[in-house]
């Protein structure tokens, strides 16, 4: 036998025991809280076809996509992201009527990061989407509904950066950036290489006053009175509505009573580019990543034919396990199988005995005797 067939290719694992076990309670304990704000479940399929998210990723994160041709010759993808899926699904379905409508999700997501990055190329996403509520309370509700979901798995010591998308691209509006070279910088600036973003820039003829703005969003990060500050490096009225915009959700998340979770970044963009405002990610200590992103996506239903203004987030369940294992967090302990021994003789017996047990919900393992 091969025993290279015994191990699993690069970039995905086995999971099994207890790991699996506290994989399942922490994704029930999230769902339940996400069900509680009345999000119903959807599931959409493992693959798409490719257009459904050609137009929202980057030509370069393209080519990080699992790949595939139907018997038809049409190019299939392994789904990379739930959100477009969801909103194809949606604009499909409902939107018949003005009303919100809202699900959640869970299942995989595939990515063909490159080997030398070390991520999952095969993770587990939790998530919600809340359509058709273009409200700031929207934006709220999403934002205070991640803050409980985490908290509902005994992680505590976390925050939630948020910023606005419309702040750096009133800038690159002012600037007369064009789209290519835009999507060139923002791919630096997620992966906050503000030197290689520069040098883009300098490239790209654009002055130096506009070079220094966009590179200073990156640094524009804090409490609210960051928020103050930002807005006074600024004259357009993109960006400074998307200053205002931010003041007045910081205002509803404290009716929430959430405040102490809350922090700001301007530089939060992604490499998605359905992602048109409001967006927010909740970091914490013991992994290299946020454990979970969201935001608004206003103009992505369009695609789809149906207009409406929608919102979401996603919890990464392996990064959000690594922190609640790195961080010592106490998960339920799961209790051990009781073992009934029987031999050909006493089988009934120990059969009825195991049936009793299993009636009042406890494990049990019926096991030959030797």
């Amino acid at each position: 036998m091969n025993r290279r067939l015994l191990h699993t290719p690069e970039g995905v694992r086995d999971l099994y025991g207890a790991e699996c076990s506290d994989r399942s309670w922490v994704k029930n304990k999230i769902c339940r809280r996400m069900k509680l704000y009345g999000f119903e479940e959807i599931d959409t399929p493992t693959f798409e076809f490719f257009d459904v998210f050609a137009e929202e990723i980057s030509s370069n994160s393209e080519k990080e996509l699992y790949k595939f041709f139907d018997q038809d010759g049409m190019t299939m993808v392994l789904r990379p992201d739930f959100t477009p899926s969801v909103a194809r699904c949606v604009s499909k379905y409902f939107l018949e009527d003005d009303e919100p409508v809202r699900f959640c999700y869970s299942g995989k997501t595939f990515l063909n990061t490159h080997s030398l990055q070390g991520k999952l190329k095969e993770s587990t996403q939790i998530g919600a989407e809340l359509m058709n509520d273009g409200s700031i309370f929207a934006d709220a509700e999403m934002i205070a509904l991640l803050v409980e979901a985490i908290s509902s798995t005994g992680l505590n010591d976390f925050k939630i950066s948020i910023g606005d998308a419309d702040y750096y691209y009133g800038i690159c509006e002012e600037a007369g950036i064009d789209y290519d070279t835009e999507e060139l910088i923002r791919e630096m600036l997620v992966s906050r290489n503000a030197f290689a973003a520069d040098l883009i820039m300098e490239e790209s003829g654009i002055s130096e006053k506009y070079r220094e703005l966009i590179k200073n969003v990156s640094t524009c990060i804090g409490d609210a009175d960051v928020l103050e500050q930002a807005g006074k490096l600024v004259n357009n009225k993109r960006s400074l509505m998307a200053i205002e915009h931010l003041q007045n959700l910081y205002k509803v998340l404290c009716s929430y009573g959430i405040e102490k979770y809350i922090s700001f970044d301007l530089g939060m963009l992604s490499k998605f580019n359905y992602y048109t405002g409001v967006m927010f990610g909740a970091y914490t200590y013991g992994v290299g990543d946020a454990i979970a992103k969201g935001g608004r996506y206003d103009d992505l239903l369009d695609r789809f034919g149906k207009s409406a203004p929608s919102i979401g987030f996603m919890i990464n369940l392996d990064d959000l396990m690594k922190a609640l294992y790195n961080q010592k967090v106490s998960l339920p302990v799961h209790d051990k199988a009781t073992v009934i021994e029987y031999t050909e003789d006493n089988f009934k017996e120990a059969l009825s005995k195991a049936k009793d047990l299993r009636d009042q919900g406890k494990r049990v393992i019926l096991k030959g005797a030797k």
